[in-house]
């Protein structure tokens, strides 16, 4: 089964809502397809729930974070994804220096669109700033679905389940 991970910091913002976004697109995109589609945190504590305010505005397109809790990257065994991908540059650096058998398959969710950016953490914004995020992301992931679904196919077969 075809497996991508989402990696942001504390696993309650960014990744959460990308990991909803990205599963609705490959269930649109790939319906005879199964595909793991999960996310974590570089520095990601407890379990804790997605940020209120981001369950709000993934409510307002349709989506569900109620049932996320974050979880830490380093409990996670990274040779399972197929591909993971990151919200900042200093996140894909860090899992590559810290993970190197899955260096090649680690890059910026930006990048999937031929970009090299950061997206912004909404911490500390407003409602506003959280809306902004969320369509960044639907417009990263809309737009570099492709390149993504090529990326996994292109690597060779994981050995086990993400867990």
């Amino acid at each position: 089964m075809p497996s991508i991970l989402l990696i942001c910091t504390a696993n309650q913002c960014r990744s959460p809502i990308a990991e909803a976004l990205l599963r609705r697109q490959l269930t649109e995109h790939e319906p005879n397809t199964s595909w793991t589609v999960e996310s974590a945190g570089t520095w990601a504590t407890g379990t804790r729930p997605a940020h209120m305010q981001m369950c709000r505005v993934a409510g307002e397109v349709g989506l569900d974070l109620s049932r996320h809790r974050a979880r830490n990257v380093e409990d996670l065994a990274l040779e399972t994804y197929d591909l993971i991908l990151t919200m900042e540059q200093s996140h894909k650096e860090a899992l590559q220096v810290e993970f190197p058998a899955v260096r090649k398959r680690v890059y910026q969710l930006t990048e999937m669109v031929g970009m090299h950016y950061d997206v912004a953490d909404p911490i500390g914004g407003g409602v506003d700033d959280f809306r902004r995020t969320l369509n960044e992301l639907q417009r990263l992931i809309s737009f570099g679905l492709p390149r993504m679904i090529a990326l996994v196919t292109a690597q060779p077969a994981t050995t086990g389940q993400p867990s």
